[in-house]
């Protein structure tokens, strides 16, 4: 077990998501940063899709009743073990009694920390993640809060090692996502596609797991901003009458009647959401085939992660 000092503006618990239910009205949930929540579960030797918790702008503050291992990664929140700092990105061992702390990022949005085992909350429709709007699965279907407790399953024991320097991810105030135009995009004018993949876009603060909502140059619509509803995937930039682009994330609503001027691509999913309010955002298109290439190539390179042994 584990219990909450402090439990952070929004920490949540998340695995790899709820799938299979889109039809029902319930989306996937799950961790948004798919990079960071993977190499978080390796690190501790936990199956890729074990859930962990998710931090966002300020970490909590957990005090381990027993032994474990645990990893925190993503956005650059300062790590504290019983009060020295904590290497990020790289296995950490706790005893009972130790206090792990994490601060405000310095850069990014959310962090993870994976526990050996994994996070011990009842699966809902076969998912431990939580589902904020739905009040569903996580614990309660909420965020933490302070003096929580939270189980933790039986996990095996793993020699401690670190993401190599060259390997780990940046968190930059202006980032550049890869995008497959559509399905709708021909209800917008040449004139509208073209300020989308020419403007910058301005991350608001009104954003969260739902939706990135972007503020930048206007996107012309040709004939209308409504259509019949759709299925909503992940990533779809959806454009409703004012002219300025959502990006739907993982709490994202099932279907939609807004017109959708592309998708950005599974493997920047991730850079959307380490986004801040004030952070700067850039669409390119690419075509489906170069999507493929470079979604097979993200899975080679996530495959081949260099590591280094911790003495």
């Amino acid at each position: 077990m584990m219990q909450v000092l402090e439990p952070g503006p929004q920490t949540t618990v998340q695995d790899a998501g709820r799938f299979g239910q889109l039809r029902f009205g319930i989306p996937p949930s799950g961790a948004i940063d798919r990079f960071a929540f993977v190499v978080a579960n390796r690190l501790v030797g936990n199956r890729e899709d074990a859930a962990v918790l998710e931090c966002t702008l300020v970490g909590p503050t957990l005090v381990f009743e027993s032994a474990c291992t645990v990893a925190v990664t993503g956005a650059e929140m300062p790590v504290r073990r019983n009060g020295a700092e904590a290497s990020r990105w790289a296995t950490l061992r706790v005893q009972p009694g130790d206090v792990l702390k994490l601060g405000t990022a310095r850069a990014g949005l959310r962090a993870y920390i994976a526990v050996s085992g994994g996070i011990d909350v009842p699966p809902v429709l076969g998912s431990r993640s939580t589902y904020l709007r739905g009040k569903l699965g996580g614990l309660s279907g909420r965020a933490l809060q302070k003096a929580d407790r939270l189980g933790v399953l039986p996990g095996a024991e793993v020699r401690a090692w670190r993401l190599a320097l060259r390997a780990l991810p940046t968190y930059p105030a202006e980032v550049s996502v890869r995008v497959v135009l559509g399905p709708q995009h021909e209800r917008f004018t040449a004139e509208g596609i073209e300020q989308f993949l020419l403007g910058t876009y301005v991350m608001l603060p009104q954003s969260d797991r739902m939706g990135a909502r972007l503020s930048g140059p206007r996107i012309g619509h040709a004939r209308g901003h409504d259509i019949v509803s759709d299925g909503i995937a992940l990533g779809a930039v959806q454009v409703p009458g004012d002219g300025q682009p959502i990006v739907l994330l993982n709490d994202r609503q099932s279907t939609g009647g807004y017109t959708k001027a592309a998708t950005v691509c599974s493997f920047d999913i991730g850079r959307v959401g380490q986004l801040r309010p004030g952070q700067r955002l850039h669409f390119e298109a690419v075509t489906i085939g170069e999507a493929h290439a470079m979604l097979r190539a993200s899975a080679h390179a996530m495959a081949q992660l260099p590591q280094e042994a911790i003495e």
